[in-house]
C-alpha cells in the first residue's frame, strides 16, 4: 500500500485532521460541486473522509489528500476508488479528483491522476481503470482524455445515485487498460 506519493509539485498522502475544515469548505462551494447532486455539509464531508480512509485500509489505495509541495497547502484529493453501484461496468476502480477552485487551471488534477493511475497499474495490479462524470462536466472529461482514457458512447449511463430527472444523471464513462 502507498500511504504517500510525490509528483513534481504535489504530495499525495493520507488524510489529516487539519484537512477536514478546508475539505468541508471545498465541498460546500457550489462551483466545486456544480457537477454533483448537492453540496456537502460539514458532517457529510467528514463522513466522506472516514469512508476514504477505510478504503485505504481495505484496498491498499484510495483518494489521497493533495498538498502543494512548495506551500504545504491542502487543495483537494485525487486517487482511486472502488465503485460498486449497479451498472454494466461495475465493480470497477475509478480514478477521480476534486480540487478547490484556487487550484483549478494549474495542471494539478492531471499530474496527480497520472501518479494514481501509475500506482493502480503498478503496485495495485489493476488491469483497467475507469473514470466517470456527468455529461456536462467537460473540464473533467478533458483530464480523462489527457490521461489517455477513451470513451465509447455506448458505455454512457444513467448514474443510479443521481436522482431521476436531474440534468446530472447522464454520465460518460472513460476507460484505460494497462499495457501488459
Amino acid at each position: 500500500m502507498s500511504d504517500a506519493m510525490e509528483t513534481d509539485r504535489l504530495i499525495m498522502r493520507r488524510w489529516r485532521e487539519s484537512d477536514l475544515a478546508p475539505f468541508a469548505a471545498m465541498n460546500a462551494d457550489p462551483e466545486v460541486m456544480e457537477h454533483f447532486p448537492a453540496t456537502l455539509s460539514r458532517a457529510e464531508s467528514d463522513a466522506l473522509v472516514d469512508r476514504i480512509e477505510r478504503g485505504f485500509d481495505e484496498h491498499g489505495y484510495g483518494l489521497w489528500a493533495l498538498e502543494v509541495r512548495s506551500t504545504g497547502a491542502f487543495i483537494g484529493f485525487t486517487g482511486l476508488a472502488l465503485q460498486t453501484f449497479e451498472a454494466a461496468f461495475t465493480p470497477a476502480v475509478e480514478v477521480g479528483w476534486r480540487l478547490a477552485r484556487p487550484a483549478w487551471g494549474h495542471g494539478y488534477a492531471i499530474e496527480a491522476a497520472r501518479a494514481a493511475v501509475g500506482h493502480g497499474f503498478g503496485a495495485a495490479g489493476l488491469g483497467e481503470i475507469v473514470s466517470m462524470t456527468a455529461m456536462t462536466n467537460v473540464r473533467s472529461q478533458a483530464v480523462m482524455r489527457r490521461l489517455g482514457m477513451t470513451r465509447d458512447p455506448a458505455d454512457d449511463f444513467d448514474h443510479p445515485r443521481v436522482p431521476a430527472g436531474s440534468p446530472l444523471r447522464r454520465h460518460v464513462l472513460y476507460r484505460l487498460v494497462t499495457e501488459r
